[in-house]
Order: C-alpha cells, then sequence, then structure tokens
C-alpha cells in the first residue's frame, strides 16, 4: 500500500506503480467520491476508450423468470 501527502496546494501525486498499473497519463480527469469517509478517485474514460472492455463475455445466460423476454 502506498501513502501520499496532500501538498500546500492541496494536490496528491499518484504513485507510479498505480499510475503504471492503470495506465494513466497526464491530463486524466477523474470523478471523486466521498463514500463512508473513504476517498474514491474513478478515471473519466472516453467510451472509446472503453471500445472491446466486455470482449469474450459470455451472453448466452438463462433467464430466471419466464414472463420476461
Amino acid at each position: 500500500m502506498a501513502t501520499v501527502t496532500l501538498s500546500p496546494k492541496y494536490q496528491v501525486v499518484i504513485p507510479k506503480e498505480i499510475r503504471n498499473a492503470m495506465r494513466l497519463k497526464a491530463g486524466v480527469q477523474f470523478e471523486v467520491f466521498l463514500l463512508d469517509g473513504v476517498l474514491e478517485l474513478v478515471p473519466v474514460r472516453h467510451p472509446r476508450d472503453l471500445r472491446g472492455f466486455a470482449k469474450g463475455m459470455k451472453t448466452g445466460m438463462v433467464r430466471e423468470d419466464e414472463d420476461r423476454i
């Protein structure tokens, strides 16, 4: 687990190993959430970047309710 420090300008540096693992580049925007005292940063992805993320997903699941089409 990495530890970061909040600067006097309220900035945080994301550790290199996390930037590399998430393939983050300079200029990436984040959505910021506060959930039960936990700060979450979620990178904003352009829909173009999500292309193919579900490749190989099995779509032949059995429905539980027969009344659904």
